[in-house]
């Protein structure tokens, strides 16, 4: 078992099976020694557990647990294309994107679950940049979408 599986069994998750793309794209692609994903969309068993706005429908605690959801979706794409997340060297960049009410400018806060996902699961090697920004909707009315640059080693 390699040592990010044992993180992961310690943190009690286990990644689900690759999401299938919603249009013409593929989860997560290589170029050069990057791994970029896809926006991640919080799915659990193949359905989303809520959808709506934060700060109407949603708010910004369940908002936070569906970012990390997203971000475990997110380590299975980068697993699907790695083969083994051992060979992540760093998470370089991350972009969250909030469906967010007109009145609620807590994204950052929000896109926190994703982040703080990967920085419990990498250490330091998942301490990255990132930008939270609010979008008026996403695709299948998802509170929450996450995508990442992931640098490798061989």
């Amino acid at each position: 078992m390699s040592a990010i599986d044992k993180r992961l069994q310690e943190l009690g998750i286990e990644l689900p099976q690759v999401a299938a793309p919603a249009g013409s794209y593929v989860p997560a692609i290589i170029n050069g020694r990057h791994v970029y994903t896809a926006g991640q969309l919080p799915f659990v068993d193949g359905a989303l557990p809520q959808t709506g706005k934060v700060g109407a429908e949603v708010t910004p605690e369940d908002a936070n647990a569906l970012a990390r959801l997203s971000a475990i979706n997110l380590l299975a794409a980068v697993e699907s294309v790695l083969g083994d997340l051992d060979r992540v060297t760093q998470v370089v960049k991350v972009v969250g994107f909030v469906a967010s009410d007109p009145r609620f400018t807590g994204q950052p806060g929000v896109i926190n679950g994703a982040s703080d996902l990967l920085r419990d699961v990498f250490g330091d090697r998942g301490v990255h940049a990132r930008s939270a920004v609010g979008v008026a909707v996403l695709p299948l009315d998802s509170p929450v979408e996450v995508e990442a640059i992931v640098e490798f080693r061989d």
